[in-house]
């Protein structure tokens, strides 16, 4: 059986997955974003019975939201997200992508509430190189007017 490891920022807990995953994909919604900190996450979808902790399981802290039936996971130690379960799916459980260093035998090519997306997540804008910060891209458009921007400010729906 071919596996997957991954771990946390601190390598305090480490994950194994057989591979390939069920499936993978883009997360865009509100609750996610807030919880990864991102634009979007990218998850791993994979059986229960096909996950296992190798690693550090007491340093796992969990967070439940009982209204909407999901448990959230992390690295009590440095914060990580981990794990992400949902109610409707009690076989199944998610895990950043970002957790796993190699490949974990499924590309993600599904986006969920992309209807969410902020307006402030990068679309695809042609980037350039910034000169003098090796690295760093940026976004080279020319702004809009201020009057323009604020109207476009001030007349967008939330």
């Amino acid at each position: 059986m071919t596996r997957a490891t991954g771990e946390c920022a601190c390598g305090k807990v480490k994950l194994e997955v057989d591979v390939p995953v069920f499936w993978a994909w883009h997360d865009h919604s509100e609750k996610t974003r807030r919880a990864q900190g991102c634009a979007y996450a990218t998850y791993v979808g994979v059986w229960k019975s096909k996950l296992r902790v190798v690693k550090g399981a007491k340093s796992i802290a969990a967070h439940e939201d009982k209204k909407h039936k999901t448990v959230r996971s992390f690295c009590g130690i440095c914060g990580t997200p981990l794990m992400y379960e949902r109610g409707h799916s009690p076989k199944m459980i998610n895990l950043p992508r970002a957790l796993f260093s190699g490949r974990v035998g499924r590309e993600p090519r599904y986006h969920l509430a992309v209807d969410a997306a902020p307006e402030w997540a990068y679309r695809m804008e042609p980037l350039v190189p910034l000169k003098g910060y090796p690295g760093v891209m940026w976004d080279r458009r020319k702004r809009k007017p201020k009057d323009e921007a604020l109207e476009d400010f001030l007349t967008r729906s939330p």
